[in-house]
C-alpha cells in the first residue's frame, strides 16, 4: 500500500515523533511504501488568505497553493494521521491543512440541488488516526472527540466507499508512565503492520 503519514507536533522529542517513528518503520516493515509529511518541520501555513479563499470553489486556481500537497494525498491509498488532542480536537495545524488541502472539485465533487457531495479521492483505501490525549477515555467520549469524527466521519466522506478507518488513542496522557507509553508503542506497531 502506499501510505502518506501526516505528522503534527511541533516538538522533537515529543511522545508523537516516538510514535510516527515506530508507526513508519512498522508500515515499512509489512511491505508498505512510506512518505511522511511532517507539517511543522516543512513550516506549513495553517491560515487560508483571503485570495485563497476567494478562489476556493474555482477548478484548478484553488489547487496552486496546495498543489504539492494535492499531489501526495491523490498518490496515497491510505492516509496515517499522528498528532496530539488538544482541546479535544485536531491541532490547528492539522486543522488548516485540511481546511486548505481538500479542496472542491479535486477531492470531492460539489453538491447541488439534484446532487449530493461526491468523493474524488477514491484512492484512498484507509484512514488511520493514532493520537495522544491529555482527557481520559470518558472525557474523550462524553465531549464527543471532534477530531476523531473530523477525519474518520466527515474527511472519510471524501474517500473510497469502501475506506477502513481506525482510531487509537493513549488517553490520560499527562500523567503517563513509561510503561503505558511502552505499551501504547507497542499497539502502535501492530497497528501499522495490519493496515490494508
Amino acid at each position: 500500500m502506499r501510505v502518506l503519514v501526516v505528522y503534527c507536533h511541533p516538538c522533537e522529542e515529543s511522545f508523537n515523533r516516538a510514535i510516527r517513528d515506530v508507526a513508519i518503520r512498522s508500515l515499512e516493515e509489512a511491505g508498505n511504501e512510506v512518505r511522511l509529511l511532517d507539517l511543522y518541520a516543512i513550516g506549513f501555513d495553517p491560515a487560508m488568505g483571503p485570495d485563497e479563499r476567494r478562489e476556493y470553489h474555482t477548478p484548478h486556481a484553488n489547487e496552486l497553493p496546495v498543489a504539492e500537497h494535492l499531489e501526495m494525498v491523490q498518490w496515497a491509498e491510505v492516509l496515517f494521521f499522528v498528532y496530539p488532542t488538544w482541546w479535544f480536537g485536531l491541532p490547528a495545524m492539522l486543522k488548516g491543512w485540511c481546511d486548505r488541502v481538500f479542496v472542491p472539485h479535486s477531492t470531492f465533487v460539489m453538491p447541488t440541488d439534484s446532487q449530493p457531495m461526491g468523493p474524488k479521492l477514491t484512492n484512498i483505501r484507509n484512514l488511520t488516526i493514532v493520537t495522544t490525549c491529555g482527557a481520559t477515555w470518558w472525557v474523550s467520549k462524553l465531549v464527543g472527540e471532534p477530531g476523531r469524527r473530523t477525519i474518520l466521519r466527515g474527511l472519510r466522506w471524501l474517500c473510497h466507499p469502501k475506506c477502513k478507518t481506525n482510531y487509537l488513542a493513549h488517553y490520560k496522557m499527562d500523567t503517563s508512565t513509561p510503561p503505558s507509553r511502552a505499551r501504547f508503542l507497542s499497539r502502535v506497531e501492530q497497528l501499522a503492520r495490519l493496515i490494508t
